[in-house]
């Protein structure tokens, strides 16, 4: 604003001594048009005070001043032309000192909030050079980290703050030629307190040009970086080590956010389920779930954030992973979580369970193929034993018979007594097979049981752990409904054990063969009954059994399978009755088989009272 005004004046006074002076003809009475003419440049400099103030100006020079330039253009003394110069130039010098003033007030007032802004910076080194490199400014950072008070550092040469053997490469008038040249760069270097020790620093150094593009000096910014830079590095070996951790662990680690995102994906976990971190960073963590997991993942994890109702974090289970392949695989899966940033991640630990149940399930048919084999063995034992026990009996049947037949081709009565004698000892060697027969079956039903009072949930866990592997991938749901109350027991452990294996596996078998889609459910319960039983049932929704053969069904030789030997019913009814319960079938309401069984159950005080 007061460049205009100055500008709009002095352009009106220099025109008015024009006119005076016959130098630009006159456009009117009293005043000239001419004058409009610094009234528009005052505008167009300082806006409209300015433009007013000129104009003002103007109308006084061209009606008050009139008679003045008239008498001067006409032969009037110098003195007084000279005069009016004086005063008009007075005037001029008088605003443009003003204006000066208040330029170098607010040039002032600017100069020093810049000060203060310098020092402020208390984390940096700030000190501007000169064009030669000597020091003008020296700020508050610059005395901290340096070690140099700014009456020290003023006025000295930029080399006095290098390090001896950098001076002596000439690294100093290096750094200022660089600047000159590429007007500002940035490196990381060790440098040099007053005191001689070092520090890493980010150094910073630009050359300043005036509008003219002459070299007015230049500006170094300096902070130190050893603590960030060290931590830097202590994070990076931190990421490394965790990094080599992960990428040797044999158990894969996954860890999601609390929106079931993948974060982070171990090497362990690339080579189980055949994806790259690269590939499911960001992606939800069903991706490796098959069906119907996949569908119910999210929303267990909103029931656990809203609820904190725990089943499956700090627990652990064994789930069912889905590998890139599509192929399925058992896993136990422990998780743990944490919070990162006031947020909840969850991390899982996942270790591959195929090798293992391969070798359980191995073990498994080890074991079944012993059982049949001392099946077949007890089976040839008795055999031979009621070979060796029946020989003479049927034998003398056989010599009875023989001899009677032949007396009889040329029948005597005088051989009716002997006949008849032979008749009789023909039924007492057939009595006697007989008892062999009935004294082996009382040894198999009622020989060497040992009974113990066990805990029935515990029993039947153990059994259920062996009868069930491979089940959930056969797609098989197992549901338990143990009666607290239903426990104790007195029975044989293992032979009970037995039979519950038989019947588990038996449903599991009967339910494989289920079209895809079908509902396949196994449900085990247990019942007090009256008179000191226990009752235990195991449910199926398999085919059931056919009519016509469930009056045999517990009956030796009496199979529905194709490659059955027809013995397990038989040898379970053999142990249940042995136990002093009894086993027997039902149908399903709505299909499928219910095997029951009852076993002798122990009265305890606590029960009694």
């Amino acid at each position: 604003m007061g460049q205009g005004v100055v500008a709009g004046l002095g352009g009106t006074a220099i025109l008015a001594l024009a006119i005076a002076a016959g130098r630009l003809p006159a456009l009117g009475d009293g005043g000239n048009l001419l004058l409009l003419l610094p009234v528009l440049g005052a505008a167009m400099l300082g806006g409209f005070i300015p433009a007013l103030v000129t104009a003002v100006f103007a109308f006084m020079l061209a009606e008050w001043a009139g008679a003045f330039f008239a008498a001067f253009a006409s032969g009037t003394p110098a003195m007084l032309s000279m005069a009016a110069g004086a005063a008009i130039l007075v005037l001029l010098g008088y605003l443009t000192d003003r204006n000066a003033g208040r330029s170098r007030r607010a040039a002032g007032q600017a100069s020093d909030e810049l000060n203060l802004l310098i020092d402020g910076a208390s984390e940096y080194a700030i000190y501007m050079l000169d064009p030669e490199g000597r020091v003008t400014i020296w700020n508050k950072g610059a005395e901290r980290l340096k070690g140099w008070l700014e009456s020290e550092a003023v006025g000295r040469y930029l080399a006095d703050f290098y390090a001896p053997d950098a001076v002596a490469a000439g690294k100093p008038e290096a750094d200022l030629e660089r600047a000159r040249r590429e007007g500002r760069f940035q490196e990381e270097e060790m440098a040099t307190r007053k005191d001689g020790t070092q520090f890493l620093a980010n150094i910073s150094l630009t050359a300043l040009y005036d509008d003219k593009g002459k070299l007015r000096g230049f500006g170094k910014v300096i902070r130190d970086v050893t603590e960030q830079r060290a931590a830097e590095r202590q994070l990076r070996s931190s990421a490394a080590q965790m990094r080599s951790i992960l990428s040797t662990v044999p158990d894969a680690m996954i860890v999601i956010d609390s929106r079931g995102r993948i974060i982070s994906f171990s090497a362990a976990a690339e080579r189980l389920f055949g994806f790259s971190e690269r590939e499911v960073f960001g992606a939800n963590i069903s991706r490796l779930m098959p069906s119907p997991d996949r569908e119910r993942h999210d929303a267990y994890i909103q029931r656990y954030l809203a609820t904190g109702e725990r089943r499956i974090i700090g627990i652990g289970r064994t789930v069912t992973g889905l590998k890139r392949d599509g192929s399925t695989f058992p896993m136990q899966l422990a998780v743990g979580e944490a919070a990162v940033e006031g947020e909840p991640v969850f991390t899982g630990f996942i270790s591959d369970l195929s090798e293992q149940m391969l070798a359980e399930q191995r073990i498994e048919d080890l074991r079944s193929n012993l059982i049949h084999v001392a099946r077949v063995s007890a089976m040839g034992t008795m055999a031979s034993t009621l070979a060796h026990e029946l020989n003479q009996p049927i034998t003398a049947v056989m010599n009875y018979v023989e001899t009677i037949r032949d007396m009889l081709e040329s029948p005597d009565p005088g051989d009716f007594p002997i006949i008849r004698d032979a008749l009789s000892e023909t039924a007492s060697e057939a009595m006697r097979a007989g008892q062999i027969v009935r004294r082996l079956r009382e040894f198999v039903a009622k020989g060497e049981v040992e009974k113990t009072v066990e805990d029935l949930p515990a029993l039947i866990d153990e059994a259920a752990k062996l009868a069930l592997i491979g089940a959930r991938e056969k797609g098989v749901h197992v549901e338990f409904a143990v009666d607290p109350e239903a426990t104790p027991v007195l029975v044989d452990r293992v032979q009970i054990q037995q039979v519950l294996i038989n019947l588990m596996r038996n449903a599991v078998e009967a339910m494989s063969a289920l079209p895809a889609g079908v509902p396949r459910e196994l449900r085990l319960s247990t019942h007090v009954e009256e008179a000191g039983l226990v009752r235990i049932a195991v449910r199926d929704t398999g085919p059931g059994v056919a009519a016509e053969i469930v009056s045999d069904l517990f009956r030796a030789f009496n199979s529905t399978k194709t490659d059955g030997m027809g013995l397990g019913l038989s040898i379970c009814r053999t142990i249940v009755e042995a136990n002093g319960g009894r086993i027997w079938y039902e149908p399903g309401a709505s299909g499928g088989s219910i095997f029951q069984f009852t076993i002798v159950r122990i009265e305890t005080e606590d029960q009694d009272g």
